[in-house]
């Protein structure tokens, strides 16, 4: 996923600055079933730190081991774990290690990518068979430039081709400054989304009120211009004021973006909607479609964190297109 990747590279470059070299590790095949899937990523330094994880923490031992030879001599490598017997998930991994070195380039290009909410593809070449060899390696496709992971080796294009396109980091954009506001802050922070606050004057609050806050903008509603939203934001509107939701709301009403949430009952839903529409008769069915109200799935949710998780936990269905049920009554999907 794009936040465990730019997490992997803003650890690199942490690691570069005192000198550590690392190692990148990718599950770039799968046969059977795993907790994780093609695609996962961990950072390893040789100091031993590990950044990341790619299962539930049985495989990275065995990972560590493997990298020490990479260390060594540079030269990438494909390691094979079967689960069978040991995850209890009925597969057998396929892993890539290769070093991590980025240019100067591929940093300044990564950045700009990720301010600019472009996509990206990383493209990793492997075999299905244990071996360490030149010509193994993974590449990033920007906009306008394909770069390498590491400037050691060049890739062998006749290898198998693991593929991935990585969309712009998750957003969640919450409106408003009361103690659960803080609470979805932090809890989607954890979720490694971006995290936008829209505060209205007198709150008495800061960035520093909001942990793991991405960006903090004090704004009154009726001065809100809303910026394009695309389909990885999500919007919750939570002020506990009705005149305050409303505005924000209206300044929303020309944005697409993958979710908005609302506070309160159905009934305050209806009246939200109401004034809405009376104020703007033309406004599309597919603006009133993205709103959801009250937010959240019906877990039980008592306490204010039961509420938040809830609210994230819906977020997910939505953006996932998935009808939420129990994992126990899944015949196939998630876990296996």
């Amino acid at each position: 996923m794009t936040h465990e990747f730019k997490r992997i590279v803003a650890a690199f470059q942490l690691a570069n600055q005192k000198g550590i070299p690392t190692v990148l590790a990718t599950v770039v095949a799968l046969d059977g079933s795993s907790y994780r899937k093609p695609g996962v990523r961990m950072l390893l330094l040789a100091t031993g730190k590990m950044v990341g994880a790619v299962s539930g923490g049985c495989v990275e031992k065995e990972i560590l081991q493997q990298s020490k030879s990479v260390f060594d001599t540079s030269i990438p490598k494909v390691m094979t774990y079967d689960g069978r017997y040991r995850l209890g998930c009925e597969g057998i991994l396929y892993i890539l290690i290769e070093p991590f070195s980025l240019s100067s380039l591929f940093i300044e290009t990564f950045t700009k990518t990720i301010n600019g909410r472009w996509s990206f593809k990383i493209s990793s070449s492997y075999t299905k068979e244990a071996i360490s060899t030149i010509g193994l390696g993974s590449k990033v496709q920007f906009q306008n430039i394909s770069l390498p992971v590491s400037l050691k080796h060049a890739i062998h294009s006749e290898l198998k081709v693991f593929e991935e396109r990585m969309p712009p980091c998750f957003r969640l954009l919450i409106m408003g400054a009361e103690h659960d506001a803080v609470l979805l802050c932090s809890f989607a922070s954890l979720m490694g989304w971006e995290v936008e606050l829209i505060v209205p004057p007198l709150e008495d609050k800061s960035a520093l009120d909001f942990p793991g806050v991405t960006d903090f903008q004090i704004c009154a509603p009726e001065m809100y211009q809303a910026k394009a939203l695309d389909k990885q934001t999500a919007v919750v509107i939570m002020n506990h004021s009705f005149s305050k939701d409303l505005l924000y709301l209206l300044a929303l009403k020309d944005t697409q973006p993958a979710y908005i949430g609302i506070l309160g009952p159905a009934s305050r839903r209806e009246k939200l909607l109401d004034a809405l529409w009376e104020r703007i008769p033309e406004l599309s069915a597919s603006f009133l479609d993205l709103i959801h109200g009250p937010a959240g799935l019906n877990i039980g949710s008592i306490t204010p964190q039961e509420i938040v998780i809830s609210i994230i936990a819906e977020i997910l269905a939505v953006v996932r297109h998935e009808s939420p049920m129990f994992l126990k009554d899944k015949t196939k999907g998630n876990h296996s």
